[in-house]
């Protein structure tokens, strides 16, 4: 808010956004992951956290004549190593969950005197509220183990998905994925119940005279030791005088058929973003794909995104600095796909050692610099050069 009273220099224009941005009710709730402790709801993530926690994210500094990558090393180490206890790959892996599920993650950024940025740390909300101090965002957060920060948004790596109603926060599918996953427990616990049920009463042995409570249980064990074992020497058949009626009992279990339970499945999986080929691995290149663009890009890019803004000022956006984040996506690429890469490598458009790379080969001598075919030189008169 501060930044438009900067900029405009005039109340109208700040009382225009006062219209536009709602300063109440901007509430996100967060769950921890024990709601959603179902094994289907965990496969269905596991294909997100893997795929994001490969990200690379690098230091670019653009200008007209030149592309410098990773010119800074402070910058550098805070993406190789966001703080003394992560990895970048192993933050990014974590914010993935919270960020699918709940629509939100956030990482804070720990700055030094002169404003630069030092750590980044995954935040571990379980609320977050939207404070508006002076027109300037806050972010109250209510943490894990109970305590309560308050941060400057500007400080803050917001990410969000599913972004309707609120101003501020993405939306979660709490409600969405918990009836799925109550529907899910409800047929483990049938199937549970279903095969405790097995052990229960088979045959009833119904006596035309009164007995001995003694001998009954007796003639149970007796019956039960010579016709039903299965390491005893019976042939199948099983005989009784006329004291006793044999009478078997069979117990009518309601077990749900695979039709339902795969419905529910490829519900979860609709709602998450992913297909029973994704989450098993079996994918082709085309299929990964297709996922990757659809799903993986959109938080690839809203990562580059909000790293760049968050840690860069306006003035040093402005000489061309961001940050990328890189996809090893080609390394679930066929042979043949790769091998059709050596064509950029004739035209200068990608290293020896980057093509080399695909192949998990080590770089060689002067293959950091690009090579060109005679046939493909610059065009000059009408002529090859």
């Amino acid at each position: 808010m501060g930044f438009f009273r900067r900029l405009f220099g005039r109340r109208s224009e700040t009382i225009t956004r006062y219209r536009i941005v709602q300063e109440r009710g901007n509430g996100a709730y967060f769950y921890s992951g024990k709601k959603y402790r179902s094994d289907i709801v965990q496969a269905c993530l596991q294909p997100y956290v893997k795929a994001i926690g490969k990200l690379a994210p690098k230091h670019v500094r653009r200008s007209a004549d030149s592309v410098q990558v990773n010119p800074e090393p402070y910058m550098r180490f805070l993406l190789e190593e966001p703080n003394t206890l992560l990895t970048m790959q192993k933050m990014l892996e974590k914010i993935v969950p919270p960020l699918i599920l709940s629509g939100n993650a956030f990482i804070l950024i720990v700055r030094d005197g002169n404003g630069y940025p030092m750590e980044l740390f995954p935040v571990p909300a379980s609320d977050a509220q939207a404070i508006y101090r002076d027109s300037e965002l806050f972010i109250r957060f209510v943490y894990q183990n109970g305590s309560v920060y308050t941060h400057k948004y500007d400080d803050l790596i917001h990410l969000r998905m599913h972004m309707r109603d609120n101003d501020v926060f993405g939306e979660d599918i709490t409600r969405e994925l918990l009836s799925l996953t109550d529907t899910v427990n409800t047929i483990d616990s049938g199937l549970k119940k279903a095969i405790k049920n097995s052990a229960v009463i088979r045959w009833l042995l119904k006596y035309t005279s009164p007995m001995h409570e003694s001998d009954i249980k007796q003639r149970a064990d007796n019956f039960a030791k010579n016709y039903l074992e299965v390491s005893n020497q019976s042939v199948g058949v099983a005989a009784t005088d006329s004291k006793a009626d044999i009478i078997q009992i069979t117990p009518k279990d309601y077990v749900p058929n695979f039709p339902i339970m795969d419905s529910v499945q490829k519900r979860i999986y609709a709602l998450l973003g992913v297909n029973d080929r994704i989450v098993s691995g079996t994918y082709n290149e085309d299929e990964w794909n297709a996922w990757y663009e659809s799903s993986v890009e959109p938080i690839a890019l809203d990562l580059q995104n909000e790293f760049t803004r968050k840690l860069f000022t306006r003035k040093e956006r402005a000489f061309g600095n961001y940050i990328a984040f890189e996809s090893s996506n080609l390394a679930c690429s066929s042979i043949a796909t790769r091998l059709n890469f050596v064509q950029l490598v004739d035209r200068g458009a990608m290293l020896p050692d980057e093509w080399r790379a695909l192949f998990n080969m080590a770089p060689i001598e002067g293959g950091d610099k690009p090579i060109r075919r005679l046939d493909t030189a610059t065009v000059e008169g009408g002529e090859p050069k």
